[in-house]
């Protein structure tokens, strides 16, 4: 994104990936894609194993902050190996484009939750039809 079409406030790794604990536990750091077009901006978590009950995803005040749990994985047998951390989850946003509360939408499929934020209306880009006289 260039420097004038930036959707975040923050644009340096360090900035975007700060967090803060939501319990006494480990807190995870999910990873994010963000993308922008001319009518949306669109967020790509990764979250494996995670289901919609888990998650609790909020707007407000230009904020965008995702909460939620990774819940122990139950296998019979001897484990040899865990790495999957089991703990909370924490990511924020701060939002400079002005989207469309009511409308931004979220879909978590196959471990990826997709946030769609469409811009308001009077930021899309627009073709213009020119008349011929």
């Amino acid at each position: 994104m260039s420097e004038n079409n930036t959707a975040l406030v923050n644009t340096h790794a360090n900035e975007i990936t700060q967090t803060q604990p939501i319990s006494s536990g480990l807190t995870f750091v999910p990873r994010v894609d963000v993308f922008e077009t001319g009518e949306e901006l669109v967020l790509i978590y990764d979250l494996p194993g995670v289901k919609p009950a888990d998650l609790d995803l909020n707007f407000e005040n230009g904020e965008l902050t995702l909460e939620g749990r990774v819940q122990p994985r139950s296998m019979n047998g001897r484990a040899y190996l865990n790495e999957y951390g089991i703990g909370d989850f924490y990511r924020s946003f701060s939002i400079r484009t002005e989207v469309e509360p009511d409308k931004i939408g979220a879909e978590l499929k196959n471990g990826v939750l997709t946030v769609r934020m469409p811009k308001k209306e009077s930021l899309r880009p627009r073709k213009i039809q020119i008349a011929a006289a």
